[in-house]
């Protein structure tokens, strides 16, 4: 994909991530996601912070001292305490925009939308359609990563080592060994450390790699 079709490809799940939002009860909205020790709202709330600049985020960093991931989950929760509407506003006005957070790049930005809106959805037990050509880019993107980067310690070709991963939904496919298949959004969310993708895969290696993620938390 080129770049302008991948910010139409974050363009369009922004607005399907508002409108499954808008859907949801106050309950949903307080439950669980699949991130570790975040809340549904807490994930919109991250999701409304995809344009933060230097400025920006050197400010979040001196209110949450302490390491990139707690800057993240910091400033997350001060986000959360906005009005349920005025998140999904947020949401939706970033669309038609081109801009990222400092640090990262367009593929960054795909990555969080589709990964994140499937962090509340996935547990929510509601649907949530991603587009499988633009899962594909995030999924190259994630196991293309191989040094410490803003927000995205995964290393699956470390975690994932010995597995021949294969999405059985899209022209997609990563890795050496033992096969492990299943939809895209199931191998993305495996990717990023997602263990809630497990029950949705099959194939030989599927044994071996319920018994090396059995410990692992979702990352938060």
């Amino acid at each position: 994909m080129q770049k302008d079709e991948v910010w139409r490809a974050i363009d369009t799940q922004r607005l399907r991530v508002a409108g499954l939002l808008e859907k949801l009860t106050d309950d949903e909205w307080r439950s669980p996601s699949l991130c570790d020790g975040w809340t549904v709202r807490d994930v919109a709330a991250h999701l409304t912070m995809q344009q933060t600049g230097l400025g920006g985020a050197l400010r979040m960093a001196a209110r949450s001292p302490g390491g990139m991931k707690r800057v993240i989950r910091c400033s997350a929760c001060l986000r959360a305490a906005a009005p349920t509407e005025q998140m999904i506003a947020g949401i939706r006005g970033m669309v038609g925009s081109r801009k990222h957070n400092v640090g990262v790049t367009y593929r960054e930005t795909l990555i969080d939308i589709l990964v994140h809106g499937l962090d509340i959805a996935v547990p929510l037990d509601r649907p949530l359609e991603i587009p499988l050509d633009a899962a594909a880019v995030a999924a190259d993107r994630v196991w293309s990563v191989v040094f410490p980067t803003f927000g995205y310690p995964f290393f699956p070709r470390k975690r994932l080592r010995g597995l021949r991963l294969t999405a059985s939904d899209a022209d997609w496919a990563a890795g050496e060994g033992a096969p492990v298949d299943g939809p895209m959004d199931a191998i993305l969310l495996l990717l990023t450390g997602r263990v809630a993708a497990l029950s949705r895969l099959s194939g030989d290696g599927v044994p071996a790699l319920q018994t090396r993620l059995a410990s692992t938390q979702e990352p938060g």
